[in-house]
């Protein structure tokens, strides 16, 4: 994939709707099901999808059916890569990836600061996000809300799977947590940890719950 052709591709507001949609699905989609998601025809939907999967951003394939007549539906899903530009180049992951082998081959004390570090970076996040939005004493479901608005802005991509869970589709620190899963899944869990002490509620946790292709932190009420 070409970032650059990858991101011209969805500078538009119908196949950024549709992108998010399919990504937010978590399965294949039908070109039915992404054309009702932003409103318009099946015909105009599969133009713009053909378009984001000749870019590079979308997978195409076809619907495993039972079916005997006619031909499966075609459906669509997110490529795995994530996508970005900067110019110049820059090589933040490069960085990141040598500061990650200086913390696992230093001593317990450096991931002990990189932990610590992280927490303090997430109470940031709460605090800012609780001065914004002054709402009060916290209960579950209004905690969740606010801290799924902060960790949406961190790239965590969010799914409310009720009013008082929350798990994180995304983790903002792949493909460095299959390299090492206990330091970044304990930094992770750290920083989440911090933003709901920085939203100043009792009311909901974060706890560790990996699951595949998912992040290895959920926050529910208590």
């Amino acid at each position: 994939m070409e970032p650059i052709r990858a991101v011209a591709a969805l500078d538009d507001e119908l196949r950024r709707g549709m992108y998010a949609f399919i990504r937010a699905a978590r399965r294949p989609v039908t070109r039915d099901e992404a054309a009702a998601a932003v409103g318009i025809s099946r015909k105009l939907a599969a133009f713009h999808l053909d378009k984001l999967v000749d870019a590079g951003v979308l997978h195409a394939g076809y619907q495993q059916t039972n079916r005997r007549v006619g031909r499966a539906p075609k459906v669509y899903r997110p490529v795995e890569t994530d996508i970005r530009v900067s110019i110049p180049p820059r090589q933040h992951d490069l960085l990141a990836d040598i500061l990650l082998d200086g913390l696992l081959a230093e001593s317990g004390t450096a991931r002990e600061a990189a932990v610590r570090a992280a927490r303090e970076r997430g109470q940031d996040v709460g605090a800012a996000e609780r001065e914004q939005a002054r709402p009060g004493r916290l209960g579950a479901e209004r905690a969740v809300t606010l801290a799924a608005a902060a960790l949406d802005r961190s790239g965590f991509e969010p799914d409310r799977r009720s009013p008082t869970c929350v798990r994180l589709r995304t983790c903002p620190f792949h493909p460095l947590a299959a390299k090492a899963p206990e330091l970044v899944c304990g930094i992770n869990h750290a920083f989440l940890t911090g933003l709901v002490d920085g939203l100043d509620t009792t009311s909901v946790r974060a706890v560790l719950d990996p699951r595949t292709g998912e992040c290895c932190v959920e926050l529910h009420a208590n």
